[in-house]
């Protein structure tokens, strides 16, 4: 895992040192993510600049050096991730006549891309990757991220050049660097608790979509284009959409025990391959069903115990540690736990801004990164769960939103919009009612804080169509531009209905869009940017292209069944654990963030919401902020969440300006 970056200065605004400087500014800024080894290619003629920052995990010699060139010269490559099946790839390009002076899967990248084309290549490739690619004969510089968005990668335009990088912070460590804040992308932030891709917090910044691949030439280098025309230009190699779709029209007709032991082979191979490493490699391991399935194909293939690693908190509606204890216990595993204070994961949140770079506001974020924080200690790899919620639809939401759908569709338009209209002028008394009506529904009905979704709810009584109703189910501020000054809210995949999914079942079409939007925007983001803030590699193997490939053939009744989600992937674990160990209510991975706001955190939620400093910066209108604070203060209702997505923003504002004023040298790695 590594951090990469690089300009084009087609006007040749830097000249020798001072591109070379530039340049060392912006990989500094990444050191954590690659604090083992550091490079750099220039092309003076064209102004291309590549730089890189190296974790080393497989092939720690020189040989594994980035960037690296191609044994022909003409393709220069910095690269991000890993690609697992590079071993297979290798003795097929030895046959066409590579030869190899190391054992690095980058060097396997380039002879690939050489002999099979970019494109070739990438249908072959089996990983997670960002990676761009400069083309020295064609004089074209691509970007590449992979299917699933495990990997990011930012890129625009800044301080008049072409730029890209793993992380912001690279882009705003070059020197002359001004983007703006985008208001637009503060509205998407409000409803998502993210900045949804293709926008960045900055103007004239986007991120690569999943599963694309962008080439850039001179010509697009003199333009400056907003995110959203930067990602049009964009072309995919593999797309999500028509996975879902091909996998609806083409089910796989398996009987029950057949389809459990495809799924499990499959995932027995995508988990071997993900546990290639030269360097200690262990797991997270929170008890429940995705990461339990991991640790088991990971300890059935291993000759030693497994390390596995949790975190837990006192407060038993948090606390799933005890699970996962057991999990460990009957696998065998080397279990490593570590209970936390509130005062613990309190000290995580004032590096929360610089560490996720833009402002992003799922609280789990923070136990995230105190398991990555525990688990560095002893690895510098570890393997995770994520993406069997989305696959196997595991989500609560998914089972309420469908039963709301039926009870709303029996009810005429005209009573749901005066339905909809006494929800609104009652807000906090139905969001009330909703607190106390959850712990009285069954366990995959309920949802994590209700109180705020009295509103939305509203919003969906007025709904149309499903899929309207659903973004409303997912979203935090009903209606952002009413709160972010100066905006208005760019549309997105969940907005607009021409790039939904063409799928028949309201739940598959919940899962396809958390599969391109939740997914890569909040959880593997959070993932990626809590592992890497310790230099430590996270690998999601439920989320191998050929598992997800399977799981969109697989028919939903072999997903859900009896009112419970991941029926097949559960009938994979419970070939290695006891049923009665997995089987409890789900659980969320997250902080008891509503006491701490009105508790611990007050005084600094005070001095981020003080009505002054929101009118000085400009970017809120005060009023509606300061009543939903003073109305969370009074009790009146749990608006924990939406605060959360405020301060966020607010605390990320004032780490920016600290930021701008820190010396070059100095890497936000340094905070951790």
């Amino acid at each position: 895992m590594c951090g990469i970056a690089g300009f084009w200065d087609v006007g040749h605004r830097f000249t020798g040192h001072d591109a070379s400087a530039a340049l060392r500014a912006m990989t500094a800024a990444l050191r954590h993510r690659g604090p083992d080894d550091e490079g750099y290619f220039q092309d003076p003629d064209s102004g291309l600049a590549l730089g890189f920052r190296r974790l080393s995990i497989v092939d720690l010699s020189a040989a594994g050096h980035q960037p690296m060139t191609s044994a022909s010269g003409r393709y220069v490559i910095v690269f991000n991730g890993e690609v697992y099946n590079h071993a297979r790839l290798r003795p097929e390009l030895e046959e066409a006549g590579f030869a190899f002076r190391g054992h690095s899967d980058t060097e396997v990248m380039l002879a690939a891309i050489e002999h099979w084309g970019l494109k070739g290549a990438l249908e072959r490739f089996i990983g997670m990757f960002a990676f761009a690619l400069w083309d020295g004969a064609e004089r074209t510089l691509t970007l590449v991220r992979d299917r699933l968005g495990i990997k990011p990668l930012y890129c625009g335009w800044a301080a008049g050049m072409f730029v890209f990088a793993s992380e912001l912070k690279a882009l705003t460590a070059l020197p002359g660097f001004g983007n703006p804040v985008d208001r637009d992308a503060l509205c998407l932030f409000l409803r998502h608790n993210v900045v949804p891709a293709p926008y960045s917090i900055y103007r004239n910044i986007g991120k690569l979509m999943p599963g694309t691949l962008l080439r850039v030439d001179a010509g697009l280098v003199a333009a400056t284009l907003d995110a959203a025309s930067l990602a049009q230009r964009a072309k995919p190699y593999w797309a999500a959409r028509a996975v879902a779709e091909a996998g609806a029209n083409r089910r796989a007709a398996l009987a029950d025990d057949d389809a459990v032991a495809q799924l499990d082979a499959l995932l027995r191979d995508a988990v071997s391959l993900r546990m290639e490493a030269d360097v200690p490699l262990g797991a997270f391991l929170s008890g429940g069903v995705d990461s339990s399935t991991v640790v088991a194909l990971m300890q059935a293939q291993s000759p030693r115990p497994v390390q596995t690693f949790s975190i837990g908190f006192r407060e038993a509606s948090y606390d799933e540690a005890r699970h996962a204890s057991a999990v460990a216990r009957h696998l065998g595993t080397e279990h490593n736990e570590l209970y936390v204070t509130p005062q613990d994961a309190l000290d995580v949140v004032p590096h929360l801004p610089m560490m996720f770079d833009e402002p992003f506001a799922d609280s789990s974020q923070i136990p995230t990164y105190l398991v990555s924080k525990l688990a560095r200690g002893k690895v510098t790899v570890s393997l995770s769960g994520d993406g069997g919620d989305e696959l196997f639809a595991g989500y609560n939401r998914y089972f309420w939103g469908a039963g709301l759908r039926r009870w709303m569709n029996r009810m005429p338009y005209s009573a749901r919009s005066v339905a909809a209209s006494l929800l609104r002028a009652n807000d906090a008394w139905f969001g009330k009612a909703l607190e106390r009506t959850m712990p009285l529904l069954p366990a995959r009905l309920q949802l994590r804080n209700p109180g705020n979704k009295s509103a939305i709810l509203a919003d969906m009584l007025a709904a149309r169509t499903d899929d309207e109703r659903y973004r409303y189910l997912v979203s935090h501020w009903r209606d952002p531009a009413a709160v972010v000054l100066g905006a208005s809210e760019p549309p997105t995949l969940l907005a607009d209905a021409g790039r939904r999914a063409a799928l028949a079942d309201p739940v598959e079409r919940m899962m396809y869009a958390d599969l391109v939007t939740y997914l890569p925007d909040d959880i593997l983001t959070k993932v990626d940017r809590a592992s890497m803030a310790v230099s430590l590699e996270a690998r999601v193997p439920l989320l191998d292209h050929r598992v997800v490939e399977f799981a969109w053939r697989i028919p939903l009744a072999q997903k859900v069944r009896h009112g419970q989600g991941k029926w097949l992937l559960r009938q994979v674990l419970y070939r290695y654990v006891p049923k009665e160990l997995i089987e409890r209510p789900k659980m969320g991975f997250g902080v008891p963030i509503e006491q701490w706001l009105r508790g611990p955190l007050r005084d600094w939620v005070e001095a981020l919401l003080d009505e002054r400093r929101l009118r000085e910066e400009g970017y809120f209108d005060p009023a509606p902020i300061r009543a939903m604070w003073e109305g969370h203060l009074a009790g009146r209702l749990n608006e924990s969440y939406r605060l959360w997505d405020v301060l966020m923003f607010q605390a990320w504002v004032g780490a920016r300006r600290s930021f701008a004023a820190t010396p070059m040298h100095t890497t936000v790695v340094d905070a951790f």
